[in-house]
């Protein structure tokens, strides 16, 4: 018996949320991706002695609006100092929220494992600025000196936090596609891991099987890709079965996930609430939004990721395939849902839009490519018609996606304008008589050499010839011989 079938892994998951202000959280610095390094600061975010904050409205106006999405209870909150000490931490202290949040008791649901993950809070807090740290160790041990940047201290952090529900690498990855998701659907941010709009927290542990008191938990900090969240889960979970089946204790810690080396390694001992000293914030007054100032941000939101999926689900007929519920979260979670239910509405098969949504145009999507919606349709109906092959279609939407243009002058430019129905009944001609033993076996009643014929067709007109039109004149022809 393996160790993962002797051991059940918990997770829980705290992503931080940059939102998309034009300003900071407590001053108006510029909230700016990629500026020259301590640009964007002022007395404010510097933590200068005598500067004040002041609160961004649409800051909080965006975490309404992910405490709404994430079907969380709107409360009053209060701000407090976390204090502790870093370098990109220009005031010692970071102002969040602690005791009294402004979103508490959410849940989201993962549209593939069918489970729902509770949301204990979402929480508005700022961000601090980054270290450098230069060296071949890219980390503070060994680094040769370290930069400071603080552009990014005072950038308005919206902080989730879950339950720990989940209990696999997948659950949790499922959860954050999901969560980004939804955050980007509110316009709350623009959720780009790799510019760190979004980073995660795993919280992880495991325990014997038969056993109901969780183990002790290990975090790993600042993960930065669903590719990352898994692998490390992965690897912590079998590091913390290994240490419990020698007879060892897993050590409450936080931990660092090396990308490279794929291994998780310990960071600090695992900070708890008073280690922090909170205690409320002096220059800011509790926050208590109003029924109207809530009900205007819900008013706002525009359909979201669980019920676009639903209407993905009832073109599938109401229970859609594991396969096909996978391929619905991809298209909805790349905003590509639109697509699918453009081509269902212009004839176009739901299997065949959802198909290539799912997998050609968001492969072209997720390489920085575009097509726009029509050519999605025009192309497809194409396919469809038996005009271009599935090969051909891709090859077009290719195209499409690196030089635009119409699909028409795609078609052409790739060389796949098909034959008039007069050259495919000649092809048919050609095709049965020069390979006559098959032709007889065809006449006898082996179906399935049609596909023999119809790929030397394809094979003798360079792929040119509509599939569907020379199937029907081989049957044609066939009930034509036969009498």
């Amino acid at each position: 018996m393996s160790l993962e079938d002797k051991y059940l892994i918990t997770v829980g998951l705290e992503v931080h949320c940059e939102l998309r202000t034009a300003t900071k959280l407590f001053c108006g610095c510029a909230n700016t991706f990629g500026s020259p390094p301590n640009t964007n600061i002022c007395p404010v975010c510097l933590g200068l002695p005598g500067a004040l904050p002041v609160l961004n409205k649409r800051a909080v106006e965006y975490a309404i609006a992910i405490g709404l999405a994430l079907n969380c209870d709107i409360r009053r909150s209060v701000f407090a100092r976390k204090n502790y000490f870093y370098p990109d931490m220009p005031k010692d202290f970071q102002i969040s929220q602690y005791d009294e949040p402004i979103c508490v008791e959410g849940f989201l649901e993962l549209p593939v494992a069918g489970k729902r993950v509770g949301i204990v809070r979402a929480h508005i807090e700022e961000d601090t600025g980054k270290t450098t740290h230069v060296g071949s160790s890219g980390r503070i041990q060994g680094a040769d000196f370290s930069l400071v940047d603080y552009n990014r201290s005072g950038i308005p952090l919206v902080e989730i936090v879950s339950e720990p529900d989940m209990e696999s690498a997948d659950e949790a990855r499922e959860y954050v596609s999901e969560l980004r998701a939804i955050l980007v659907a509110t316009g709350a941010t623009d959720g780009k891991m790799e510019e760190g709009s979004l980073r995660v927290d795993a919280n992880v542990s495991v325990r014997r099987k038969g056993t109901d008191e969780l183990g002790t938990r290990c975090e790993i900090k600042n993960l930065n890709s669903l590719r990352s969240l898994g692998r490390a889960i992965q690897y912590e979970a079998r590091r913390q079965m290994e240490i419990v089946e020698e007879g060892g204790r897993v050590h409450q810690e936080t931990r660092h996930w090396n990308e490279d080396s794929g291994m998780t390694s310990s960071l600090r001992s695992k900070e708890e609430a008073n280690d922090y000293r909170y205690f409320p914030e002096p220059d800011l007054v509790p926050l208590e939004p109003s029924h109207e100032m809530v009900e205007s941000v819900r008013a706002t939101l525009p359909v979201l990721p669980p019920a676009r999926r639903a209407v993905l689900s009832e073109l599938a007929g109401g229970k859609p395939s594991p396969s096909e519920l996978e391929q619905i979260g991809t298209c909805v979670a790349l905003e590509l849902d639109g697509y699918v239910n453009s081509a269902v509405a212009a004839g176009v098969p739901f299997k065949l839009a959802l198909s290539r949504a799912a997998n050609e145009l968001a492969a072209l999507v997720g390489a920085g490519g575009a097509v726009a919606n029509e050519s999605f349709v025009e192309l497809l109906r194409a396919e469809d018609s038996g005009r271009l092959s599935a090969t051909q279609t891709k090859a077009v939407m290719s195209r499409l996606a690196e030089l635009g243009g119409s699909v028409e002058d795609a078609i052409t430019a790739l060389g796949f304008v098909g034959l008039s129905d007069s050259e495919v009944a000649a092809l048919v001609e050609r095709v049965t008589s020069e390979n006559p033993d098959e032709w007889s076996r065809y006449l006898a009643g082996e179906n399935q050499l049609a596909g023999f014929f119809i790929g030397a067709a394809m094979k003798a007109s360079g792929g040119k010839v509509n599939g569907r039109i020379f199937s029907a004149l081989l049957a044609g022809k066939r009930e034509v011989s036969r009498h």
